[in-house]
């Protein structure tokens, strides 16, 4: 039997951090992606023996990242930036991460970038929810004047988070924006709904420079993105209708596909 520590032939063993609906979904994917092999889930103390048990014996399941890891996937939040991508960066471990929304917090991309650097590794930040990054971070070389994010989720897209504050979700009938602010400011409050305000803000213009706008929408069942982009290169206009995971309305299924694909161009011979 193989243990989870060996690699298959032509495989790429990476490490997941976290065991939550997006892990899970994307361990449920692994197979469209052949060179890419689950070798390690890091969970929570209290969590390990619950996880193995779901996993069996061909994963290992972990408190800590191991020392053997060379390729670390993050999906669990704020705190495991700090517990695990900062050590693992800075003893030579790449990592891509998908809570670009704790990065509001000033000094943390750069405290990251430095681990990054001293351990010569790299730190990859996926797109996740949204789209057109690429495009967006091209142009900002020639120079962006104004970048605008708006986003839209049906009421139950927003339960749990500050919006409960500020609106009756269960009694609205039509559109409220009930956040209008920084990207900064939007990923500080809803750093669970506004990775893509996040990302899209340090691709392009800045957290501060990024402008944002919340809304609570009951006539979409969609999460729906827009994004308004102007500058030397001319302008973009992208609207995206994300379909929420299942078991997870407040999450894109996008986000899980979005760790595929860096996956995908991890370990295959080509990359798109």
């Amino acid at each position: 039997m193989t243990s989870p520590s060996s690699a298959m032939p032509g495989s790429t063993p990476f490490t997941l951090i976290g065991w939550g609906a997006i892990a899970q979904a994307l361990h449920s994917r692994l197979a469209a992606i052949p060179h890419a092999r689950l070798d390690c889930v890091v969970v929570r103390p209290e969590r390990v023996a619950a996880v193995r048990a779901a996993l069996g014996s061909s994963v290992d399941v972990q408190s800590e990242v191991p020392e053997r890891c060379r390729l670390l996937v993050e999906c669990a939040g704020h705190s495991a930036l700090l517990d695990h991508v900062e050590p693992a960066l800075a003893r030579g471990t790449e990592c891509a991460i998908l809570s670009i929304g704790a990065l509001h917090e000033d000094g943390l991309a750069e405290r990251l970038a430095d681990s990054a650097a001293r351990g010569g590794a790299r730190l990859h930040l996926l797109a996740g929810a949204i789209g057109g990054i690429d495009a967006i971070a091209a142009a900002r070389f020639a120079g962006l004047d104004d970048v605008v994010y708006t986003g839209r989720k049906p009421p139950s897209g927003w339960r749990g988070s500050p919006a409960e504050r500020l609106l009756d979700l269960d009694s609205l009938r039509e559109p409220a924006v009930f956040l209008e602010a920084n990207a900064r400011e939007a990923a500080r409050l809803y750093p669970k709904n506004a990775n893509v305000a996040a990302t899209i803000s340090l691709a392009g213009l800045g957290l501060d420079a990024t402008r944002v706008r919340l809304i609570a929408d009951p006539g979409i069942k969609d999460n729906i993105h827009e994004v308004m982009v102007r500058g030397a290169f001319g302008e973009m206009s992208l609207t995206m209708r994300g379909r929420p995971l299942p078991d997870n309305p407040r999450t894109s299924a996008l986000t899980v596909l979005s760790a595929m694909r860096f996956l995908a161009n991890r370990t295959g011979a080509l990359a798109i």
